[in-house]
């Protein structure tokens, strides 16, 4: 398959000659997987010829005069999680005046809350799994009734976490204590959902179309962030092997998701199959992974685009 360049079209690079800043690591949970991120894309960028830096953002930095020592004119945001992908550092970025990779700062602040995704999904009426979120100090009788309605197994995650940080399925009530425990240690109140049997997706947005699929087989049966970053048996098929028509129906939907959400530039939408194999939305990831196990990368390596390629095509959609 021929690969796809961002430089094969006759027109310049809109961010050509420019001194673009990597920003990684941040102060979230999940630094450590940015920082692997932030070491891909920026030697992708160098590979391609761009006079790009990195930054590590660290406890006790200011960003703003990390940018301003590097005299950074583009941020290629490689941060994940609370701060990098919720809004803030899109904020700080848009008040100095810097373009950057991802969405604004609406749509990252949306994407990240899950509670507001969800309601942002029922109204417009994109498909998700059943759904309620409990409050820091539910005791017993309030869990009893927010789940009255509801039939194990079920998920429970923390409502402002990325890569399944703080996850748990839980197959009966004995073991629902300590998934909200567990889900309370991290960012947000506990929420929770229905699970859904049927198989795992995840469809890559780029610019304004669905790049391609990918469907994900963890080898525990759980897609959480040891299946992602620490275990090489969780297979990750492209294109899926589920029905053709069952993977147009979930690329309509996550492209319909990204753009009800008001992202930009480029996501990754995570869905499941219910028994019938129609697709629900879990998420949106505004800031997806980018190392060499992540998602993105190997839908883009099955669409004809190689890595550097693809980091140079994200870079041209910052705003």
């Amino acid at each position: 398959m021929t690969k796809t360049s961002a430089t094969t079209s006759s027109a310049p690079h809109p961010f050509a000659g420019k001194r673009i800043g990597v920003v990684m690591g941040g102060l979230s949970s999940e630094r450590a997987v940015s920082l692997n991120s932030g070491a891909g894309v920026l030697a992708g960028l160098q590979e391609r010829g761009y006079d790009a830096v990195g930054i590590d953002w660290q406890q006790g930095m200011s960003l703003a005069d990390a940018l301003a020592a590097q005299r950074i004119e583009v941020v290629w945001n490689a941060l994940h999680g609370t701060y990098g992908e919720d809004g803030a550092v899109q904020g700080l970025l848009r008040c100095l005046g810097i373009p950057s990779t991802g969405s604004g700062i609406l749509a990252s602040a949306l994407a990240m809350d899950k509670i507001m995704s969800k309601r942002i999904f029922d109204s417009n009426g994109i498909p998700t799994p059943k759904w309620t979120v409990l409050s820091e100090t539910a005791d017993d009788a309030e869990i009893a009734d927010a789940l009255a309605s509801f039939t194990y197994p079920l998920v429970v995650k923390p409502a402002y976490e990325g890569s399944s940080v703080g996850l748990t399925i839980v197959q009966s009530p004995t073991e629902l204590r300590p998934a909200i425990a567990l889900a309370r240690r991290h960012q947000g109140p506990p929420l929770i959902e229905a699970f859904l049997p049927g198989a795992e997706l995840t469809v890559a947005i780029l610019g304004e179309r669905a790049l391609g699929s990918c469907e994900i087989r963890p080898a525990t049966g759980l897609y959480d962030y040891e299946a992602k970053y620490q275990r090489s048996d969780t297979q990750y098929l492209v294109p899926p092997e589920v029905a053709p028509a069952i993977v147009a129906a979930a690329s309509a939907i996550a492209l319909r998701t990204h753009q009800a959400l008001g992202c930009t530039g480029y996501s990754r939408v995570d869905l499941r199959l219910d028994a019938a194999g129609a697709p629900f939305v879990l998420e949106v990831n505004t800031l997806p992974g980018m190392t060499k196990t992540s998602l993105i990368p190997k839908i883009a390596k099955a669409a004809g685009m190689d890595y550097p390629s693809l980091c140079e095509a994200i870079l041209a959609t910052a705003t």
